[in-house]
């Protein structure tokens, strides 16, 4: 994990309900999605219902944490002010192993170097001591 900042004025996930939980494991170091305990299949933005089978059942179960890029973009002139010393960044959308995709960003690259299923694992940044943000950089 890196360093907290004691001033992040970037955005922060709302911290409720199923979206609360996910970020909760995200602080124990774990990359945590909800799986079906009916038909097994993984979702990933938390949701009661399992889309596939129509069941409310399911658990929060660990991922592995290595994927691939799927798609990304790299942003140069960032929209919102806070990023703005963070351009050129990469917004990237990983496959996990598990078929789950999930947007996050790229680090540990130039994002010019990034290349389509180029394999990717997690890694966790803690950016406050209530908010662990999952991030990915090359294997």
């Amino acid at each position: 994990m890196t360093t907290e900042q004691a001033n992040y004025a970037k955005p922060l996930p709302i911290m409720e309900g199923l979206n609360g939980e996910f970020f909760e494991w995200c602080n124990k170091g774990e990359l945590r999605f909800q799986r079906c305990t009916n038909c097994g299949k993984w979702r990933h933005i938390p949701w009661p219902m399992c889309a596939n089978c129509n069941s409310f059942d399911w658990e929060w179960a660990r991922s592995s944490g290595r994927g691939k890029v799927y798609t990304w973009n790299i942003i140069y002139q960032a929209f919102n002010p806070a990023f703005a010393g963070d351009t050129p960044y990469a917004a990237a959308i990983i496959e996990l192993e598990e078929g789950i995709r999930m947007v996050s960003s790229i680090s540990g690259i130039d994002p010019t170097e990034i290349k389509m299923e180029m394999p990717v694992e997690v890694w966790f940044d803690r950016v406050t001591p209530e908010v662990t943000l999952p991030r990915f950089r090359p294997v």
